[in-house]
């Protein structure tokens, strides 16, 4: 028999659903995600002075601006994940499911491996003008006033990097972006994949491994959230010190690239300065995993109840 093509909705599934399930998750913990954001640059703003906990960066902050400067940044997150995190999660669903058909059933770790990586770092490429903002607005009240940039918006921000400081400028960082997101999606994706299915045959012993439980999906998530963070952590904070950097006085950049930002903070601060804020960066990483691949559940049944069959193949399965 021959097997019948993909729908557009079919087509379209993963990614629609995907990018809700992100944009959803990312809109609960942003304030970690700017506490985490603010511990990596705490370091160069504040030189000599002791890093705060990201408990106290975020009391602090709403006390002195409040709350909604917990919030600072959410448009550029929202949109982030309406461009990255819906073509990371779509486009490795979309591989894995080619890999199996290919392979006529389970892929092995190493191929799940090669989908994150290669899904991570297409996503990243496309998603870096809104993470460049994001990181910018999450920065800037830490600044001294003269030395903000006070972006009223994501379109602002980006708008205002392209004239005033030329188009390259949206893609700084891009290097340890691409890595960043290609260890995040093995972290998250395929340790997640790969999770389930040896808690599911181990430790829950789901019936059917296609329809894993509840719990199944709780362990395998928090599993996926230390993964994501210990993997992705020190190719975030160098994006973060790369994308947040400005010419001193005689116009010369702090870092003159990748390869002299790891080697600039490995000197000055040491190995252990690459996981910086890893609390508040677990605390993002292992909630946002869990909400997403928890989420993506009832998304996709409300997916398949309006535009698909009944008998659609679950998109997390």
């Amino acid at each position: 028999m021959v097997e019948s093509k993909h729908t557009l909705a079919e087509t379209i599934q993963p990614f629609a659903c995907g990018g809700l399930s992100a944009c959803f998750a990312s809109s609960i913990i942003h304030p970690i995600d700017l506490a985490k954001v603010r511990l990596q640059l705490f370091a160069t703003l504040n030189p000599g002075v002791k890093r705060p906990s990201a408990v106290s960066v975020i009391v602090n902050l709403v006390k002195t601006d409040g709350i909604t400067a917990a919030y600072a940044g959410l448009s550029a997150s929202l949109m982030r994940q309406a461009i990255y995190g819906t073509a990371r999660i779509g486009l490795h669903r979309t591989f894995s499911d080619k890999l199996e058909k290919s392979t006529g059933g389970s892929i092995p770790f190493w191929m799940k491996t090669l989908s994150g990586m290669a899904s991570g770092a297409i996503a990243v490429c496309i998603g870096t003008p809104f993470d460049v903002a994001l990181v910018r607005m999450q920065a800037d009240s830490m600044k001294p006033l003269e030395l903000r940039r006070n972006y009223k918006n994501v379109f602002d921000a980006i708008g205002r990097i392209f004239t005033e400081e030329g188009p390259m400028r949206l893609y700084a960082g891009l290097a340890p972006n691409v890595l960043r997101g290609m260890s995040m999606n093995v972290g998250m994706l395929a340790c997640y994949d790969q999770a389930k299915d040896a808690i599911s045959a181990h430790v829950t012993k789901d019936l059917d491994p296609k329809k894993p439980s509840l719990l199944t999906n709780l362990l395998s998530s928090a599993v996926a959230g230390f993964t994501s963070a210990f993997f992705s952590l020190p190719f975030d904070m160098l994006k973060s010190r790369m994308q947040d950097m400005k010419p001193n006085a005689q116009g010369k950049m702090p870092y003159s690239g990748l390869a002299d930002c790891t080697l600039t903070i490995f000197r000055q601060e040491g190995v252990l300065a690459f996981w910086t804020g890893f609390p508040a960066y677990y605390g993002r990483c292992a909630p946002h995993a869990m909400i997403i691949l928890l989420t993506i559940e009832q998304v996709n049944k409300i997916y398949r109840s309006v535009f698909l069959s009944p008998k659609s193949a679950p998109l997390v399965a």
